[in-house]
């Protein structure tokens, strides 16, 4: 964590400690959750599988027949780099 200093108006800073009590948190909790919130910011950690799903989800589907000519897609005709034009 980085430490950062504010200034609180002293009605913002009577809300965070009466919001602190009340949940049982420290003040520090209440600031990290409620900018957290406002900011839309996520902390779930996912694990390896849902981050290979998520990458897989974005692929963009190939050409059908790619494994059987993968060399023509390559460095031959099919080859957007060297193919004919």
């Amino acid at each position: 964590m980085i430490r950062h200093q504010i200034y609180f108006t002293p009605q913002l800073k009577r809300e965070i400690q009466v919001q602190a009590k009340k949940n049982g948190k420290s003040q520090s909790e209440i600031i990290r959750e409620t900018l957290e919130e406002k900011f839309k910011i996520k902390n779930k950690k996912l694990s390896g599988g849902e981050v290979l799903l998520k990458i897989a989800a974005r692929a963009v589907k190939g050409p059908s027949d790619l494994s059987t000519n993968l060399f023509d897609y390559l460095y031959g005709n099919k080859s957007p780099n060297y193919g004919r034009k």
